[in-house]
């Protein structure tokens, strides 16, 4: 808790001077005023949040946290729950589709293993976080213990640290679950004070009773433990998951060390938003990547109060979409350092007459 405490204490506003001293600059460029749209938007928060006008965004990791979930013994997915460890050993190997993609950019995935219901190998290369093999099945009671959900949070906040002590300029939050679109969910359905069938969608597959038992499920497990809307870490213990406490933890992390986190789709935006409900100034470092497919994305990310910038009809997970939307940091970075003002182009014809 002490750790915790420390990082939300920690966390400031972005800059709001070196935002408008940005915003300036870029209506300075040769270009006509707002012409690059989003792009212009994040270079401004960029400068906010790091505080220089032509931030850099060199160092990039994405920091995957894996755990599995009781509530799988509700049938609320098709996927057996051995994936989450066979996925977890793929990482490191770079073999998953964030691998692929955050190739292309250099970016680091580091691999962590927050609640696996089987022991991940020393040698795997994953950083063994482990608090509990998976949490408690949610509908017959609480899906940890609050000690346990702070514990999640501060892994999550203890790994990124950790790279960002290491260089990283940057990091992208992903995750690794089976059967986590249900208790993403259900953290959303007490968020938006709503009926768990307005944010309940496919995930990765559904069980045989289809949506409409994932639905009684998190209802039944949401009027079982009765989590207090107020309090962030009770929603995250009664009904969450050790990955989303962790990404969760990231953010806090990432905000309190003044750097950006992208994060990935639906179950990424939730950890998010128990970010965000902790310390509502984390939403200045946060940049969304894309729009999921999951029907709960969107209502998450307008309650975060966020625009995700990807529409590509992802749902993978993973932090697939954090690495897809590193290059588009990278093109606001380079907005910034390489185009010429106006001014210094005409100074330049002049020169060349």
């Amino acid at each position: 808790m002490q750790l915790l405490q420390h990082t939300i204490k920690k966390i400031q506003n972005a800059d709001s001077r070196m935002m408008e001293k940005a915003r300036e600059y870029i209506d300075s460029l040769s270009k006509p005023p707002g012409s690059l749209g989003k792009l212009e938007n994040l270079a401004v928060q960029l400068a906010g949040i790091t505080g220089e006008l032509f931030p850099k965004i060199e160092s990039k990791a994405i920091i995957v946290c894996a755990a599995d979930h009781g509530v799988c013994e509700e049938d609320v997915t098709s996927n057996p729950q051995k994936v989450t460890f066979l996925q977890t050993l793929n990482f490191p190997k770079g073999l998953t589709g964030v691998c692929a993609i955050a190739s292309i950019t250099n970016a680091k995935i580091i691999t962590v293993d927050v609640g696996v219901k089987e022991d991940v190998p020393l040698d795997a290369g994953v950083i063994l976080k482990k608090i509990k093999y998976g949490t408690d099945n949610m509908a017959k009671g609480p899906a940890m213990s609050r000690e346990e959900a702070i514990q999640s949070i501060e892994v999550g906040i203890e790994v990124a640290t950790n790279e960002i002590r290491n260089g990283a300029d940057v990091l992208g939050t992903g995750e690794m679950g089976i059967g986590n679109t249900t208790p993403s969910a259900a953290i959303l359905s007490v968020l938006h004070t709503c009926h768990p069938n307005i944010v309940t969608g496919l995930g990765a597959g559904v069980g045989a009773g289809g949506i409409t038992h994932k639905v009684e499920v998190i209802q039944h497990a949401i009027a079982l433990n009765k989590p207090n809307r107020h309090d962030a870490i009770d929603i995250l213990a009664k009904v969450g998951g050790l990955e989303i406490g962790a990404m969760a933890g990231i953010v806090l992390a990432a905000a309190a060390n003044r750097k950006p986190v992208v994060i990935d789709g639906f179950i990424s935006t939730i950890a998010a938003l128990i970010a965000f409900e902790l310390e509502p100034k984390v939403k200045d470092y946060i940049i969304p990547s894309h729009a999921s497919e999951e029907p709960g994305a969107k209502i998450a990310a307008k309650l975060l109060g966020v625009e995700p910038m990807l529409h590509m009809n992802m749902r993978l997970g993973e932090g697939s979409g954090a690495a897809l939307a590193f290059p588009i940091l990278d093109a606001a970075c380079s907005m910034m350092k390489n185009m010429a003002t106006l001014e210094e182009s005409v100074v330049l014809v002049e020169s060349n007459k």
